[in-house]
C-alpha cells in the first residue's frame, strides 16, 4: 500500500493524481450541498428533528435530510430504481428489460438509461411525499416546488457520480454513499462517548469507558472483518487444450462474496421504503407498525433485514457471475475444469461452488452486520448509533474497491512502461 502511494507522486502518474483530485473536489461539492437547505424553506418550522427509522437514508446522504438540503434525496432513489429494474430483469417479468440485458454493452447502456429515468422518477415521488411529512403549513403549490429542487438535487448527484466514474477513480454512486458516511462517522463516535461516559455518574464512569472501549473495538473488527471478507476468493482451475500437461493452469478466482457491499446497500435502501411511505401517509397506526416490525432495532425488522441481506448476497452473486455464459466463454476457448466435462456439467459444477460459498459469504457479511444492532439493543444505543455499523461496512467496502482500482491502474502503467 505504501509503495503504491510513493508511485503516485511520481511525474508519469501526474493524470492519475489529477484524477485522484478531480474525484475529491467533486465529493467536495456534495458535502457542500448538503449544507444548502431548499430555498422557500423555513429550518424552525422543519420537522426533521427526529428521523427515527429514516436515520439510515439520512447517514447515507451526509445528514443532508436532516438538515432538508437540496441533496435530501442523496442517490437513495436511484438505488430503488435499480433494485426494481434488476428484478424485473431477472425474473423476465418484462422481456424488454431482460433482452437488453442480452445485448451486451449496449444492451447494458440503455438499462442504465431506463434505471436513471426511473430513480428520477422516484426522487419526485419522494420528494414530493418528504415535503409533505416535513414541512409543515406548507401549500400544494409549495410542495411540488420542493420537490422538483430536490429531483433536481439527485438528478445533480447523478451527473457527479457518472463524472467521478468517467474522469475519477472508482464508482462515483458508491464513493458519494461512503463520502456522506464518513461525514457522519466522527459525530457517531462523539455521540458514543456522550452515551457511555459523559452522561454516567461518577461511580459508574468506569463501566461507560470500557463500554466506550468495546464499541471502538467493535467497529475495529467491523474493519478486519469487511476488509477478510472481500479479500477471501475460491479459485477454479482452468486447463485449456493448447497448453501442455506440465504448463501452469489458470485459475477463474469465485469472490467468497462477489457482491461486495450491494446487499447491505440494497437492504437498508430496502428497509427505508416502508419508512418513506410512512412518513407521507402519516397513520399513527401504520408508524406503529414500522416502528415495531420494520425497524433494525426490533426482533422482526432484524430479522428481515439479514434475511435481505442473504436474498441480495444471492441475487446478484448470480447476477454478476453467470455459471452457464461462464462455461460457454470456457469452452469457446479451448478451456475446461479438470475432472468435469463441458456443458450442462460444467454449469451445474460452477454453480453449486457459487451458491456454497453465497452462503458463506452472505452469512459473513450479515453477522458483520449484525454486531452493532446486537450491540445497540444490548446497551440501549441511539438508532443513529446503531445503523453506524452499517454505513461502516459501506465505507470499507467502497474504499477497498477505490484502491484496487488505482493499485490496478498503477500495475497496468507500470507493465506498460516495463514493455516500452
Amino acid at each position: 500500500m505504501f509503495a503504491n502511494f510513493k508511485q503516485l507522486f511520481k511525474p508519469a502518474n501526474k493524470d492519475l493524481r489529477n484524477k485522484i483530485y478531480f474525484t475529491f473536489l467533486c465529493l467536495f461539492v456534495f458535502k457542500l450541498g448538503t449544507t444548502i437547505v431548499v430555498p422557500g424553506i423555513d429550518k424552525s418550522s422543519l420537522g426533521t428533528g427526529s428521523l427515527g427509522f429514516l436515520e439510515l437514508m439520512n447517514l447515507m446522504g451526509g445528514g443532508a435530510l436532516e438538515q432538508f438540503s437540496i441533496f435530501a434525496l442523496g442517490v437513495t432513489p436511484y438505488i430503488t430504481a435499480s433494485i426494481v429494474i434488476q428484478i424485473l430483469q431477472a425474473t423476465e417479468l418484462i422481456p424488454y428489460l431482460t433482452d437488453l440485458g442480452n445485448q451486451g454493452g449496449t444492451g447494458r447502456a440503455k438499462i442504465n438509461m431506463i434505471t436513471r429515468y426511473t430513480g428520477i422518477a422516484f426522487a419526485f415521488i419522494q420528494g414530493y411525499m418528504f415535503s409533505f411529512a416535513f414541512v409543515n403549513n406548507g401549500t400544494p403549490s409549495d410542495y411540488l416546488q420542493f420537490a422538483i429542487i430536490l429531483t433536481a438535487g439527485t438528478s445533480l448527484l447523478l451527473w457527479i457520480g457518472d463524472q467521478i466514474t468517467a474522469k475519477g477513480v472508482g464508482n462515483g454512486i458508491s464513493l458519494i454513499i461512503m463520502a456522506g458516511i464518513i461525514a457522519n462517522l466522527p459525530n457517531m463516535f462523539m455521540t458514543a462517548w456522550d452515551t457511555f461516559v459523559v452522561t454516567t455518574t461518577a461511580q459508574t464512569m468506569a463501566l461507560g469507558i470500557t463500554k466506550f472501549v468495546l464499541f471502538a473495538l467493535l467497529y475495529i473488527g467491523i474493519v478486519i472483518g469487511v476488509v477478510y471478507i472481500e479479500s477471501a476468493e475460491r479459485r477454479i482451475p482452468i486447463q485449456y487444450a493448447n497448453k501442455t500437461t506440465n504448463a501452469k493452469q489458470s485459475y477463474v478466482p469465485f469472490k467468497l462474496n462477489s457482491s461486495g457491499v450491494m446487499p447491505v446497500i440494497f437492504a437498508s435502501a430496502l428497509m427505508s421504503i416502508p419508512s418513506i411511505l410512512g412518513t407521507f401517509i402519516k397513520n399513527e397506526s401504520f408508524t406503529l407498525f414500522i416502528n415495531k416490525y420494520l425497524t433494525t432495532s426490533t426482533v422482526p425488522g432484524f430479522i428481515v433485514y439479514i434475511i435481505s441481506i442473504f436474498l441480495f448476497s444471492y441475487f446478484y452473486a448470480f447476477y454478476a457471475i453467470k455459471p452457464k455464459e461462464m462455461a460457454e466463454n470456457i469452452n469457446k476457448n479451448g478451456g475446461f475444469i479438470p475432472g468435469i466435462r463441458p456443458g450442462e456439467e460444467t454449469v451445474k459444477y460452477t454453480s453449486d461452488i457459487l451458491k456454497r460459498i453465497t452462503t458463506v459469504g452472505a452469512a459473513s457479511l450479515a453477522f458483520v452486520a449484525a454486531l452493532p444492532i446486537l450491540f445497540g439493543m444490548l446497551t440501549d444505543l441511539p438508532s443513529s448509533m446503531r445503523i453506524g455499523g452499517t454505513g461502516l461496512i459501506i465505507v470499507v467496502g467502497v474504499a477497498l474497491d477505490t484502491y484496487k482500482a488505482i493499485d490496478s491502474e498503477l500495475k497496468a502503467r507500470k507493465f506498460s512502461r516495463g514493455i516500452r
